[in-house]
């Protein structure tokens, strides 16, 4: 709309409160300019009542001359009228003139107020300099002040006020000034409370009474706009807005009620036909017209209602609201439609549409009179609803008056235009000079086609801008919509086409199936007369099979497709090709047999689950499906990586490679069917699923392959990577591709068709050149759902994936572009295989178990005489009865028969004749096998033995997770169908653990054998005995074990146990044999296995034994607490070195004395004494039996009870230049001042600390006088551990009792 040439003045109210003055109207006259300027610039603080928020005011007064006219007459309410201050003035100050003629004037005034019951007035006496020159004789001012007091205010003394000759400039005469007016206001404003309060009592009353008879809405009306009228005065204008809204709801309301039967009688006055319809009147403030009818009575409704929205929207503009008036506006006119209905007003036909396009016009002229361009363009969204709702009455008139028909209007609709525009009346004065005034485009508009039609696409277009710019969308497409049934209605399909695309677009997208429906019908139409056959083909399908149709309407669109394809004989060239999304759904794909994986050769039936969607029966000459062929490489495989896709994984049947591809279809159930998702053609969408891609279908989900390249010779990988299979789908341009293709691709079998193409835009469907394709001819599809078999071709080894289907009536071919889900079927050429697996979790050694031969045949014939040549080995013997059988399955998994085996034993072959099997079929059959326990099982390196002895041992397989050590037998096979010998490796675990420890009691010696289970089988142990691997006479073995035979549990451990006695000397090392006989307890009858373990000892003669002896300090008789002990610790040797013995020990002779050297050291690990002094040192011992050498030192014990002796420890102490007969570790060594263990296998490293905290080291350093070296790389000291059972420690567990420092015992007993 274009902006007025004069905006319209915003005319106020001019009323102001009343203020009567009596007395000199002259002296009022000289002050009236000034009392006028100054009374409003203070604010005042207006205190309501019923606790509302108190406001700042400026006061304002209507200064008139009193007359008692003026004075309110009973019953009148009227407030505007009302004078709210009575003022008399007076300059008087001579008292004789005073009881002359000026008390008579006072008294008179002041007995017509009381009359007329007014208590609001002011008496003011100006005090002039003038006169009182004149009058020397006066009495003094006060007089005069007093008498009026006496005469008039006895009770309200404030009443009378003196003013000092305002006139002048004086400070005397300006405080006197501002004094009068602060005593103005509050009076003032007193009254104005005062009254307001009274008004709103007696209004509030009549509203209470509402419900009694005789009761008058206008009446009513009238007396709150006097109140809204007086805060509009007072410049409240939200007040006064609320007023008006009150008045607003209190009239709905009652129509409401009357529409649910429960009317008032005052309604019957509105309810009189409407003759008027000039729409509302917003230029000005107050329409007095419509005013005049309410307050007689004579109102309609729409008067009533366009008065009172004009004077809202007078007071939202004062509040600067302006956007409000719009919202107002728009519910404004639709509810006033509603209430003409509801009170059945007589309207002529279309005077409402009239009343609504000029008041929409009036309010978006008044909006724009008051903002600026830059502020309506940002505001528009506020102001669109009013363009809308005026386009749609226009076209509503149009229609009426037959401006939209191709032949114009006839005789009677000009007769309905006339009325029409009489019912308009004359143009208001303040619009006549206003080229663009609602009234001047309505009567345009119906006064010609041409003219209509402009204003029409004007205010269509403006609408449609909008709604654009503030991104309502829909809106635009709703008034485009409209737009297409005009340009229909006029005869002009090619316009019209463009809006019902974007509108059905819109619809689709968002999944409205009924607005799709009815908009595609009319695509439809504009299609047929615009000569567009394919798009017309490919909606009418759409309409055919969209259920929201009747069944009369969809034969009948599916009739115009099988008219089109039955005219005449066509060539395959000319044929058109639809999408068949519209046409028929792939619901269910079904593969017999169940597996999408079949070897060359084998027969597969496809059956294809057509779910027809038209309303007739429909034959098909033919239907194809097109197959995509890929042969895989030799030596590659691939997985699919996409979960939402039916891809085969493919798996390499074959330890060599493949020569074909062999997969399964992660989305197949297991009866070998693929099910596509149902969607909805009408709707574009999936049934029960909210809208996916572009066209309201799912998003074209990424076939991600697998691709890993290995070796052929040892099917090693070399690379892998990741190829997209579906990448046509996804990298091509969307504004080049139909949104058909786009919605076939996402849509898949029951693809979604969306966009310009589901409602019949140019669709470029075709098939596929150069694929294979599966074809069946003369197919009759019955609505609903409908079973197609095909046989798939499977002569080569690849994969086949399911591309389009086809489906040919006469001239039109109906097409799926893609299946989605993809789906696909391997055909492999499989080499022949040979596993072997055993038939238990663990393979147990020394027992027989039972192994599984699979042999899968591929694409080789087993023939009669066909043998397996197993190698023998002594470790592993194969086990074989009479009865083996083996079973033939087929590539399915299904039985097919049973033979017996044929097996030959030689010195090292076993040779297993195989009965014939043909190809893909599957043969195995089980054998039995023992793996021989070694006698000597390797174990973990650095393993301890169970008295603490490391043993350094070369490192073999364990399964830590079970603790059994495992043996790997290899067994060489060779196969008919190859030159090449098979390697098979079998894991057998050993199901025990054996460990050995010799143990000391004096000079006796005992073995000790620990047998662990580490198995999960329960045994019986029988015979548990320990022999000499190396005959010895002198030497005796004695048992000590009670059983011969006892169950060994899983995880348990048995203990045997020996003394060893001998003759003479013992040797150097002890070599022995553990044997025994187990078997599981489960089988009772089965047959005991041998288990056997060997080992040597080395060095079990005791050399050295250890006594140590606690003495209390002198005087004691018991070992005190902080009490120093003496401990002595006797180191005896028993008997002479041996030979073998001689060549270890490092031994000095002095004066035919032979000695070694020996290290002591006293530690306490667990913190009961503490060791005083030299806790360690180098002894020389004789090279002698029974030579003994003492060393005594002092302990303190720190706790009381029964302590355990310290810890004391011998080491061999080697000079520099000695081999040791243990090599230490490469760390073992003397640093600087300090001695470190060397053993890093000993049990206790916390020694080393004790040690050289205790300053054993310079004790040390000082007894042997060694010097530091001077660097790491000079020969050092060593030390070395004396091997298990060389030294013998009497006071091991020894313990002595140790009593407290003090014996007090204090008792604390209460009394009570």
């Amino acid at each position: 709309m274009e902006p007025h040439e004069e905006k319209p003045i915003i005319y106020t109210m001019e009323n102001k409160p009343i203020v009567t003055c009596a007395g000199d109207q002259a002296l009022f006259a000289a002050l009236y300019s000034a009392l006028a300027q100054q009374l409003p610039r203070e604010p005042m603080e207006w205190r309501r009542s019923y606790g509302r928020a108190p406001k700042m005011i400026h006061l304002e007064a209507n200064f008139v001359q009193f007359k008692e006219d003026l004075l309110p007459k009973e019953g009148n309410k009227a407030l505007l009228t009302f004078p709210f201050l009575h003022i008399y003035w007076t300059d008087c100050c001579d008292t004789e003139v005073y009881k002359a003629s000026v008390k008579e004037d006072m008294l008179r005034w002041q007995t017509t107020l009381k009359h007329h019951g007014s208590q609001d007035w002011l008496i003011i006496v100006v005090e002039s300099d003038a006169k009182k020159k004149n009058k020397t004789n006066l009495l003094p001012r006060t007089s005069i002040m007093d008498k009026i007091r006496n005469d008039f205010c006895n009770k309200q003394s404030d009443r009378c006020v003196s003013l000092a000759d305002p006139l002048k400039e004086s400070s005397r005469s300006q405080e006197s000034w501002s004094s009068f007016l602060t005593k103005l206001r509050t009076l003032l404003l007193m009254s104005f409370t005062k009254n307001l309060g009274r008004f709103e009592d007696d209004m509030r009353t009549m509203r209470e009474k509402r419900t009694e008879p005789g009761w008058s809405f206008c009446d009513y009306f009238m007396v709150q706009e006097e109140l809204a009228f007086v805060f509009e005065m007072l410049q409240q204008y939200e007040d006064a807005l609320v007023q008006y809204d009150e008045l607003d709801a209190l009239f709905t309301q009652y129509v409401l009620n009357f529409g649910a039967g429960d009317g008032a009688n005052w309604l019957g006055s509105f309810c009189q036909p409407v003759r008027s319809w000039n729409g509302l009147v917003l230029r000005r403030p107050i329409d007095m017209e419509k005013r005049e009818l309410i307050q007689r009575g004579e109102a309609s409704l729409l008067d009533l209602r366009s008065y009172l929205f004009s004077r809202q929207c007078t007071l939202l503009i004062f509040l600067l609201r302006p956007w409000e008036v719009t919202q107002r506006a728009l519910q404004l006119l639709h509810n006033c439609v509603q209430e003409l209905r509801l009170l059945e007003v007589s309207v002529l036909q279309g005077a409402l549409d009239c009343w609504v396009f000029l008041s929409c016009l009036e309010v978006l002229h008044r909006i724009e009179g008051c903002c600026d361009r830059t502020q309506l363009e940002a505001n528009c969204s506020h102001t669109v609803g009013l363009w809308t709702y005026a386009t749609e009455k226009l076209k509503s008139l149009g229609d009426l008056c037959g401006l939209v028909s191709k032949n114009g209007p006839n005789s009677e609709d000009l007769n309905r235009t006339v009325d029409l525009l009489a019912g308009l009346g004359a143009e208001r004065p303040e619009t006549v000079n206003s080229p663009q005034s609602p009234y001047k485009k309505l009567k345009e508009a119906l006064s010609s086609v041409e003219a209509f039609e402009k204003h029409y696409l004007e205010l269509s277009h403006a609408a449609m801008e909008m709604y654009t710019a503030i991104g309502r969308m829909r809106s635009a497409r709703l008034v485009g919509k409209s737009l297409a049934e005009f340009y229909m209605r006029k005869g002009d399909p090619q316009s019209a086409e463009g809006f019902l695309q974007d509108s059905l677009k819109s619809y689709v997208a968002e999944g409205w199936s009924l607005q799709v429906t009815h908009t595609r019908r009319q695509v439809a139409e504009c299609q047929k007369l615009l000569g567009q056959t394919e798009d017309y083909l490919q909606t009418s399908a759409l309409l055919a099979s969209d259920a929201n149709l009747t069944d009369e309407e969809r034969k009948h669109f599916c009739q115009e497709i099988l008219n089109y394809a039955n005219q005449g004989t066509q060539s395959q060239d000319q044929k058109v090709s639809l999408s068949m999304v519209a046409f028929a759904q792939l619901r269910e794909l079904r593969f017999q047999p169940a597996s999408p994986t079949v070897h060359v050769g084998a027969a597969l039936q496809l059956e294809l689950r057509l779910c027809s969607l038209m309303p007739v029966a429909v034959r098909l000459e033919q239907l194809a499906v097109s197959m995509h062929f890929s042969v895989e490489q030799p030596g590659q495989r691939g997985a699919p990586t996409s979960s939402t896709s039916t891809t085969p994984q493919r798996r390499n049947p074959t330890q060599g490679g493949t020569s074909g591809g062999g997969g399964t279809s992660c989305g197949v159930t297991p009866d070998g069917t693929v099910v596509f998702p149902a969607v909805s053609p009408a709707g574009g969408g999936l049934l029960g699923a909210g809208v996916g891609g572009p066209g309201g279908g799912p998003p074209t989900a990424l076939e991600l392959y697998e691709i890993q390249d290995r070796s052929p010779s040892d099917n090693s990988l070399n690379t892998t990577g990741v190829v997209c299979k579906n990448v046509h789908l996804l990298l091509r341009r969307r504004d080049s591709s139909t949104s058909l293709d786009a919605a076939s691709a996402g849509g898949g079998a029951g693809g979604v068709v969306g966009g310009s193409t589901a409602s019949g835009g140019t669709a470029s469907v075709a098939m596929e050149d150069g694929t294979q394709m599966l074809k069946t001819e003369n197919v009759t599809l019955l609505p609903g759902n409908n079973s197609i078999p095909f046989t798939a071709p499977s002569e080569k080894p690849g994969t086949y994936t399911l591309r389009q289907v086809c489906a040919t009536v006469g001239r039109l071919q109906f097409v799926l572009p893609h299946i989605y889900p993809t789906v696909h079927y391997a055909v492999y050429s499989q080499e022949p295989q040979l596993t072997i697996e055993p038939l238990t979790d663990n393979l147990l050694a020394g027992l027989p178990q039972k192994v599984k031969f699979t042999i899968v045949t591929g694409h080789y014939t087993v023939k009669k005489g066909d043998a397996l040549q197993l190698s023998n080995t002594e470790s592993m013997p194969i086990l074989h009865t009479n009865s083996c059988t083996a079973r033939i399955a087929s590539s399915t998994g299904e039985p097919v028969g049973e033979s017996a085996l044929s097996i030959h034993s030689s010195e090292k072959v076993t040779s297993i004749s195989l009965p014939p099997t043909p190809p893909y079929h599957t043969l195995d059959f089980q054998l039995e096998v023992l793996c021989h326990i070694p006698a000597s099982p390797a174990r973990p390196e650095t393993e301890r033995l169970t008295n603490g002895e490391v043993r350094h041992r070369p490192k073999s397989r364990t399964r830590y997770n079970s603790g059994m050590a495992v043996v790997d037998q290899k067994v060489s096979i060779d196969c008919p169908w190859s030159i090449y010998s098979t390697l098979i490796s079998l894991t057998f675990a050993i199901p025990f653990k054996a460990k050995h420890s010799l143990l000391s009691a004096g000079k006796r010696k005992y073995v000790q054998v620990c047998l662990q289970n580490v198995s999960d089988t329960t045994f019986r142990l029988m015979d548990p005995t320990v022999t000499q691997r190396q005959q010895d006479s002198s030497l005796e073995l004695h048992s000590l074990n009670a059983k011969a035979q006892q169950l060994v549990y899983s995880k348990q451990s048995v203990f045997c146990l020996w003394e060893v006695k001998w003759a003479s000397d013992p040797p150097a090392c002890l070599q022995f044999s553990f044997s025994a006989s187990f078997a599981p307890a489960e089988q009772a009858d089965a047959e005991f296995k041998p288990y056997c373990y060997d080992f040597q000892l080395e060095r079990v003669s005791t050399l050295y034994s250890l006594k140590a002896e606690i003495r209390p300090a002198d005087g004691e008789q018991q070992c005190r607490t902080g009490t120093l002990c003496g401990l002595e610790v006797a180191i005896t040797r028993l008997t002479e070195p041996s030979e073998s013995e001689r060549d270890e020990e490092e031994t000095t002779e002095s004066e035919g004395l032979r000695t070694t050297k020996l290290m002591y050291e006293v530690v306490d690990n667990s913190s009961n004494w503490a060791v005083c002094g030299k806790s360690s040192g180098v002894v020389s011992m004789p090279v002698a039996a029974s030579a003994t050498h003492r060393v005594q030192m002092e302990v303190m014990p720190l706790f009381a009870g029964h302590l355990p002796f310290p810890s004391v420890k011998l080491l061999k102490y080697l000079p520099h230049n000695a081999t040791p007969a243990i090599q230490p570790d490469t760390d073992s060594c003397l640093e600087n001042d300090n001695l470190s263990l060397l053993d890093k296998g000993l049990e206790d490293q916390a020694d080393t600390a004790s040690l050289r905290s205790r300053g054993s080291i310079h004790s040390l350093g000082s007894s042997d006088q060694l010097q530091p070296p001077a660097s790491r790389g000079l020969p050092m000291p060593r030390l070395e551990p004396f091997g298990p059972g060389q030294v013998f420690n009497c006071s091991q567990g020894r313990q002595v009792l140790v009593l407290p420092a003090t014996d007090d015992h204090i008792l604390e007993v209460n009394a009570t």
